[in-house]
Order: C-alpha cells, then structure tokens, then sequence
C-alpha cells in the first residue's frame, strides 16, 4: 500500500538528491509543484509531485538542462518527459533485478 503524503525527507531520499535542492525546485517551479502543509507547516508531497520531481531530475540532472529549459519542456511535452522518466524507471529494475540473479550465481 503506497503512502499518501511523504515528506521531503522522503522525497529526497527517493530521488537521491538533498532536501535543500528539493525545496529549491519546489520553489522555482511553482507552476508544476504544489506540495501541501501538515499541521505543522511542513511540505508534503503527493505522488503526482514526486513524478514531476523525477521529470524535473531526469531533464535538469541527467540532460544537463537549465531551470527554463526544463520548465519549457515541461510545458510543451509533459508526456514525453514523463514516458521517459517510466522508461528509466522500468530498466533500473531490471538492472537491479539482473544483479540480484547473478548474485545468486
């Protein structure tokens, strides 16, 4: 059962990155990124923003792009990023998945 709401911590974690550089894209791309606040004004984050986040990774850290760049991608081709962004997903699972099986050799 996947959780509703993770925190940037969490988030972070996920992503692999630090939780200032988390708060920094969630700042710069408002537009895209509208994490909630628990009782205690902490951000939450949905898993529709952690896609977003991915997306934003995989166009800022991985192709080298810039903070507009990216958010102009975003805008025109938001399905495109995010089939990539599955794509990857899907083939570092296998990788794992691989890994773990020639371990066991």
């Amino acid at each position: 059962m996947e959780k509703i709401y993770y925190s940037i911590g969490e988030v972070a974690e996920i992503l692999g990155e630090s939780t200032s550089l988390v708060r920094f894209w969630t700042n710069s791309f408002g537009k895209f990124l509208k994490p909630r606040r628990n009782s205690r004004g902490n951000r939450v984050y949905t898993n529709e923003d952690i896609e977003t986040l991915k997306q934003l990774h995989l166009l800022i850290k991985s192709q080298g792009m810039t903070l507009d760049g990216a958010a102009q991608v975003l805008d025109q081709s938001r399905k495109k990023v995010e089939g990539r962004v599955k794509a990857l997903n899907s083939l570092r699972e296998i990788k794992s998945q691989l890994e773990e099986i020639r371990s066991t050799l």
